[in-house]
């Protein structure tokens, strides 16, 4: 459920009018409801009830400072893919031990500063990267504790570029790899394996591949213990979906559920961390966007608006689907088929096709379920300056992060002599 609905033919993000944050602020803009995010993850905490657990929001999805800040205040912990999101999160009022390390190239500025910062635990997705944190733990005189990323070789369903969890994907170590490098990570200096860790992909819509991963999971668990090695930590990821059009996914309480009864079958009591990006943030935000022209074309009409790919890329690089809304339905007009086109020079600029729209020159449109992925993949590709982004409270709504200017994107540029 999300706080975005029509009031007599306007749309509103909470109480505010998306015309309003439209004329105030321009377009393209990013706006965010505060309470969709709070209530999204209250719905994946309380789904726990007492049973131990974290919930640490994929900083990846959107990192603006104020959606962090948010979250942070609700209790929420991080997971991280970057020095970068790490920063992030401190500056938004989070805590170091509050911060799960994830990514397949962290480099050794990045391990020794999540070291020193004392970041709760490194997800480790090589023997090769768990040599270097032993390196640098050392050199620091810590201890890191790390949990070893398994690749289970579970097919998620998913489109390719977000699946994580087969044999071919560059995440995580192999799934018959993964007992020998328990056994030399619990050799090596510096390094104390705490937990295990396994994420199969993302926009996922069915609980049966998150279960099969866990179970596979559970079993080296078992096996390891054989082996004198005692983990606590279970980190299983992310990747639950969201509707963007029919999709049907579970609701976080029936996926928790899967979950929590899949880990009481086994026995297993191991602390549980859950990284949800997507599923928190994505339905808590819109683009919004101005129609420039409507364009006839001999096969196909064009609404050609002021967002573009550079602005929200994932229609172009994954073909996805997101609802385009008019933020005023004004009565009377005629409704037309259209491609929703952006201004950028590439004939892959389209943000959704073949959609049924009453509009014309100067209307306000609004993309929907845009809160993850959009801004934190944005660009400045034709020189475009990134948008605005906006946070709705309520009543009121707060410019959480202020729109690029040209003269900004060159400040670090220079002239030659």
């Amino acid at each position: 459920m999300d706080h975005f609905g029509y009031r007599q033919d306007q749309l509103f993000a909470e109480d505010v009018s998306l015309s309003l944050i439209a004329e105030e602020v321009g377009t393209p803009c990013y706006v965010y409801s505060r309470a969709t995010l709070e209530r999204h993850y209250r719905a994946f905490d309380s789904a726990f009830g007492d049973f131990p657990h974290s919930i640490c929001y994929a900083v990846k999805a959107n990192g603006n400072l104020a959606v962090l800040q948010v979250l942070e205040r609700l209790g929420c912990g991080f997971d991280i893919v970057s020095g970068g999101e790490l920063d992030r999160v401190l500056a938004a009022g989070g805590r170091a031990e509050q911060v799960v390390f994830s990514g397949v190239g962290k480099s050794t500025a990045e391990i020794r500063d999540a070291l020193s910062r004392g970041v709760r635990i490194l997800s480790v997705e090589s023997e090769a990267e768990l040599e270097r944190i032993s390196e640098v733990s050392q050199r620091l005189g810590k201890e890191a504790a790390v949990a070893l990323r398994i690749n289970p070789d579970v097919d998620p369903g998913t489109h390719p570029y977000i699946a994580t969890g087969l044999r071919e994907n560059k995440f995580g170590v192999p799934f018959v790899d993964a007992v020998r490098l328990y056994q030399k990570a619990h050799a090596l200096k510096g390094i104390r394996p705490a937990g295990i860790a396994c994420h199969i992909g993302s926009q996922l819509t069915q609980v049966t591949p998150f279960c099969d991963a866990l179970e596979k999971v559970l079993d080296l668990v078992a096996e390891l213990k054989t082996h004198g090695i005692e983990l606590d930590h279970l980190d299983l990821g992310g990747g639950l979906g969201i509707r963007y059009a029919d999709e049907n996914p579970p609701s976080p309480g029936d996926y928790i559920e899967a979950l929590l009864a899949t880990l009481r079958r086994r026995g297993c009591q191991m602390h549980v961390t859950l990284e949800p990006g997507r599923s928190i943030v994505g339905n808590a935000g819109v683009l919004l966007t101005q129609v420039e022209y409507t364009k006839a074309g001999p096969d196909q009409d064009f609404a050609i608006v002021d967002a573009a790919m550079n602005d929200l890329l994932r229609p172009s690089l994954y073909q996805a689907w997101h609802e385009v809304v008019e933020v005023n339905r004004a009565g009377g007009r005629p409704t037309h088929r259209y491609d929703v086109v952006g201004p950028v020079c590439e004939s892959g600029d389209w943000l959704a096709r073949d959609r049924m729209l009453s509009i014309a020159s100067g209307d306000f449109l609004a993309i929907r379920s845009s809160g993850a992925y959009g801004f934190v993949m944005s660009s400045n590709y034709n020189a475009r300056p990134r948008p605005a982004e906006v946070m709705v409270d309520g009543e009121s709504f707060h410019i959480v992060r202020e729109r690029e200017s040209t003269a900004s994107l060159f400040a670090g540029e220079h002239l030659l002599p």
